[in-house]
């Protein structure tokens, strides 16, 4: 009853008030009017009201207990705060004792009804009761507490609302009690009926900052000198200030933290902010006193050093943002902070001992409203770290983030279990690093430092994953990257070196130890089981090394846009000639006659060390180049000059020795070919281009003096000349060199136009350097037009990246004859070079090609058993060529060809498919004359279905699908024997490949004959449906059923066309008689 007495009189005086102000009524005169009109009513009821004797009796024993209430007062807004304090404190009483009698006398479930709620505490306020309460608590801070804080502390009354600037005018500052003590009572009042959970929550949610700047000024506002005029708190005793500071810290304590961190910044005066509502128009904060920023400062610092009060400040800052570009430059301001050591912090080995590990928690939410937020700030916030704060970064920060790797690398002690690495901790070691390395990319000296200390168990863990299905796999890959491309090229090539084991044995993990797959698709650190077989463990570890190997060369794929793969290929290629250049002279000097047998041992083992790491370069190198594209390896033209130089020491080094190898002249005559190829204009070189290439000269000097071949000594003094001279000096050898050199585009293009000819020339460059090996070289001198000048664009035609030389041209550089010898010459290149001559005569039409058809024909066949396809494909395309020009004759002779068998089975087989394919070539070439000369073809094709070996009936199979498709109507005649042999040949050859080959004519036929099918086909196309689903339903082979399925959709195709034909709009214009 009492409590439904106070709220009817809390709930009157908000609507008598309201009404008063609203009738416009909004002077300080109305305002006064209106507090003695409720005052009046108040007491008038008290008294009359015969039902709150309780109430009388309970608010007499609060008067009784409190000392400051004042009777006398002459401020009618304090006398009206009085009461509305003294009826709080009575509803928090009384709502303690039913509280009490609740919990002491619980009511019983009723056993009727089991599925009813339970009965609700009695402190429970409805939706109306709060509203209510809620006015009485505005109008008790409005009037009671806000009104008494210093100038700067909290939030000005006239800043909120037009009622709030009244207030301020109608309370009086002269009379008693003093503003400290109404403040004082006030809040003490406030506290403690926060006490009570149901009165908690109205309290602060509306009214904590206020309560927070009150205390903070009754607790910690300085004295003020004896004649300041200004209310201070000089009347508050010590114990009364000591009890707010404890009151402050229980309120800092036991509230949401983001909620008390705001309002300490709102009270700190900090970030000017304008908000809507009761907070006032974009109006800014009142600058706070020196004492209260001191104080707000300091309690921030407490909450920030605190557990999770990283997290909170966090919180308090970004909760509710939306994620634009002020919310990231709030993150990094954020971030700023929590780098930054406060001035109120013990020591900074303290700050950053409780913060660092906290900010690394930070990246580890999952909720993705604010894990990208949380993630940015401590991103940002460990990259300032480390760039500020090295020395507390590097210990409290980077070495808990890098444990993991560090307790998985070697020489980590020997009392680590199986399980010692989990699997959880290297998947969030793995993400951390990547989000502050890659993600945050600010690479610094110490961060790049910490990662290089376990660069190489992560390449191992990378290793791992491409061993296996793992999602670390592409952070890892990220990381490595990363940490490759912002470290000093130095440094980045020495850990490439490391990772490759060129600089010794190295596994990225403790001995005994190896990565295996985990349960959620990481990894985890466990023990490698023992292989007692010495040969199974050699095996492994060439294996292993060989895969960390193929690892790195795909690492250093990804990095398209680097120098870095092109300058570890030269360094690699400076390493391999120092070491053959050791090695040569340890064996020559060294003498093992007088050495003792501890000193000879330790010898041949040095020896074999030296053998092994020449092998290890040389393993790194052949899959670099087997690995890598040249366009990555050479970059730019002072990586070409690079390489050239290494080729260069080299063939110096042989010189020197006195050893000429075909393997060092090759490289040397390529060399000299880059070289020349890149004097000529292939590419637009700067000067300092040519400054590079002076580390070409001492080596080109050499070569001018000591190599025994004359015309190597003249090449590499003219190459000496014009490089020293910057081009001025241009001799006539250099674009002959040139010449012979570039293969993959028209030397006759301008210099400045052929951007891509660099690349192209070191791609082509390994079949010249094979020829000029020859007695007989392609490009001889006598036979060029003018050595001088630059060849034209048809002196030289490219086919397959090999260059075909026009013999129908004027400026023929071979004649007919010459190219017949060379044609039989023992040397690969120049016979293939020679077929190709030749084919492009007979292409050209060529008087003297095309009467000696007979010779080329032999010749051609003969070069069809020749064991290199350089040569073979170059015959075979002869071939094709004279059956194009010649197809009566040509074809009889291969038709025969392919029939007949040499008595050596296994060459026979080879040259019947080489012939077959020149027959498939051919079909193609036919077009529209298919059906004249194909009859022929199609008997021999299914003669040769029947044939024994599998490879032969796949191949005739395949011209006669080739063919069989460019019949049209000519194919009905033989539709019914065609199709007996491909459902035969389906349905009972038991290779797969054959069976493949037969659907696929099916589906050639069908494609090609289109919308004649039902025509051409309509006797067996049933059949062959029936044939094809046969196929899809039974067949074992995956690839014969896809051929089916893609014959089906074709016949699908066609019929649909045939069913339901296109739709025509014409119009007949018809004339009559």
């Amino acid at each position: 009853m009492f409590f439904q007495k106070c709220m009817t009189f809390f709930r009157c005086q908000a609507d008598f008030l309201e009404a008063q102000l609203c009738d416009g009524h909004s002077t300080q005169t109305a305002l006064v009017s209106a507090l003695q009109r409720n005052l009046s009513e108040l007491q008038e009821h008290m008294s009359r009201g015969e039902e709150l004797v309780e109430a009388r009796q309970l608010l007499e024993e609060v008067k009784r207990e409190i000392t400051w209430v004042c009777n006398d007062t002459d401020d009618l807004t304090w006398s009206f705060v009085q009461e509305c304090l003294l009826l709080l404190l009575c509803l928090a009483r009384h709502l303690n004792r039913l509280l009490e009698a609740f919990h002491q006398n619980p009511t019983a479930p009723n056993s009727a009804t089991p599925e009813a709620a339970p009965p609700l505490p009695p402190d429970v306020l409805s939706v109306a009761q709060q509203k209510t309460l809620g006015t009485v608590l505005q109008f008790v801070v409005t009037l009671g507490l806000c009104p008494y804080l210093a100038p700067g502390v909290g939030v000005a009354l006239g800043l909120r609302s037009a009622f709030g600037a009244a207030v301020e005018g109608a309370v009086r500052h002269d009379v008693a009690p003093e503003g400290e003590r109404r403040l004082l009572n006030t809040t003490n009042v406030l506290l403690e009926v926060s006490a009570l959970s149901s009165l908690a929550t109205p309290v602060f949610t509306r009214h904590l900052g206020d309560i927070m700047a009150a205390l903070c000024q009754l607790a910690y506002r300085p004295k003020r000198p004896e004649g300041d005029g200004t209310n201070s708190n000089k009347g508050l005793t010590v114990e009364e200030r000591k009890s707010c500071k404890e009151a402050l810290h229980n309120l800092l304590r036991k509230v949401y933290q983001p909620i008390v961190i705001k309002e300490l910044l709102v009270l700190q005066g900090g970030p000017k902010r304008a908000s809507s509502g009761s907070r006032g128009g974009g109006k800014a904060l009142t600058q706070a006193p020196t004492w209260l920023r001191r104080l707000c400062g300091q309690l921030l610092s407490d909450r920030l050093m605190q557990p999770q009060g990283v997290q909170a400040v966090v919180r308090a800052i970004l909760e509710g943002t939306g994620g634009g570009d002020s919310d990231w430059r709030k993150c990094d301001a954020v971030a700023k902070i929590l780098a930054a050591c406060p001035q109120q912090s013990l020591s900074a080995q303290s700050y950053y001992s409780q913060v660092c590990p906290q900010v690394l928690e930070l990246l580890h939410f999952k909720d993705k409203l604010t894990a990208q937020q949380f993630q940015r700030v401590a991103t940002r916030a460990a990259l300032i770290m480390v760039q500020d704060r090295p020395e507390f970064a590097q210990r409290f920060l980077l070495f808990p983030l890098l444990s993991p790797l560090h307790h998985s690398a070697e020489g980590t002690g020997d009392d680590l279990s199986q399980d010692g690495v989990q699997e959880w901790e290297l998947t969030r070691c793995i993400e951390d690093v990547y989000k502050i390395c890659v993600v945050g990319n600010s690479p610094s000296e110490v961060l790049l430092k910490a990662l290089a200390d376990v660069i190489s168990t992560l390449f191992s863990l990378f290793c791992f994953t491409k061993q296996n299905v793992s999602h670390l796999r592409t952070s890892c890959q990220e990381i490595l990257i990363w940490f490759l491309s912002h470290s000093e090229h130095p440094v980045a090539l020495s850990q490439l070196k490391h990772l490759c084991g060129l600089l010794g044995e190295v596994s990225g993990v403790k001995h005994g130890f190896q990565f295996s797959p985990g349960s959620e698709g990481g990894a985890i650190l466990t023990i490698r089981e023992l292989i007692s077989d010495e040969d199974d463990a050699l095996y492994e570890k060439v294996s292993g090394e060989q895969w960390r190997v193929q690892c790195l060369v795909q690492l250093l794929g990804e990095m398209k846009d680097s120098d870095l793969p092109g300058e570890f290929f030269l360094l690699l290629l400076q390493d391999l000639t120092a070491v053959a250049a050791e090695q040569e002279e340890v064996e020559q000097e060294v003498d093992t006659s007088s050495m003792t047998l501890l000193e000879l041992e330790q010898h041949l083992l040095g020896r074999v060390s030296g053998h092994g790491q020449r092998l290890a370069l040389l393993q790194v190198l052949a899959i670099m180049c087997d690995g890598l594209p040249y366009t990555q390896l050479l970059r730019k033209p002072t990586q070409v000059v690079g390489f050239i130089v290494s080729m260069l020491q080299r063939a110096c080094v042989s010189l020197e020795r006195g050893t000429d190898s075909p393997v060092e002249s090759q490289t040397l005559r390529m060399g000299m070919g880059l070289v020349a190829t890149l004097l000529s204009g292939a590419t637009e070189l700067t000067a300092d281009d040519y400054s590079s290439m002076g580390e070409l000269l001492p080596h080109l000097e050499q070569i001018s003096q000591q190599h025994p071949e004359p015309f190597i000594q003249e090449l590499a003094s003219d190459l000496r000349a014009t490089i020293a001279t910057h081009g001025a000096y241009h001799p006539k050898t250099v674009p002959k060199t040139a010449t012979q050199h570039s293969t993959a585009q028209s030397p006759a293009q301008p210099a400045g136009h052929s951007s891509n000819s660099l690349p192209a020339c070191t791609q082509s460059s390994r079949f010249p350097s094979r020829q000029q090996d020859h007695s007989k070289p392609i490009s001889h001198p006598k036979h060029t037009t003018d050595s001088g000048a630059t060849p034209k664009v048809n002196d030289i035609q490219t086919t397959g990246g090999i260059p075909n030389y026009g013999i129908s041209e004027p400026s023929s550089s071979k004649a007919f004859s010459e190219c017949l010898l060379e044609a039989c010459d023992l040397d690969v290149p120049t016979r293939a070079v020679a077929l190709r001559s030749l084919t492009r005569s007979v292409k050209d039409g060529d008087k003297e090609a095309l009467q000696n058809k007979d010779k080329l024909l032999t010749l051609f066949l003969e070069n069809l058993e020749h064991e290199d396809s350089f040569v073979y494909l170059s015959a075979i395309q002869g071939l094709a060529v004279l059956v194009d020009t010649f197809p009566e004759q040509i074809l009889q002779r291969l038709l025969g060809e392919y029939q007949t068998s040499s008595p050596e089975r296994e060459r026979a087989l080879e040259t019947r498919l080489k012939v077959g394919e020149v027959l498939m070539r051919a079909s193609r070439a036919m077009g529209d004359l298919a059906p004249h000369y194909g009859r022929p073809l199609i008997g021999v094709f299914l003669s040769g279905t029947r044939d024994e070996d599998s490879s032969v009936r796949a191949s005739s199979l395949s011209n006669l699908g080739e063919l069989c498709q460019r019949l049209n109507f000519s194919l009905g005649p033989l539709a019914q024997e065609l199709s007996t042999c491909l459902t035969a040949l389906i349905k009972t050859d038991k290779e797969a490949e054959v069976r493949r080959a037969a659907v696929h004519v099916i589906a050639l036929v069908l494609r090609g004959l289109s919308d004649k099918t039902t025509q051409v086909l309509g006797d067996v196309l049933l059949e062959l449906y029936r044939a094809l689903k046969w196929v899809v339903r039974s067949d074992p082979d995956e690839v014969a059923v896809l051929h089916a399925q893609l014959a089906l959709e074709e016949l699908d195709d066609v019929m649909r066309r045939f069913i339901f034909p296109q739709q025509k709009l014409e119009k007949r214009i018809v004339v009559l008689p």
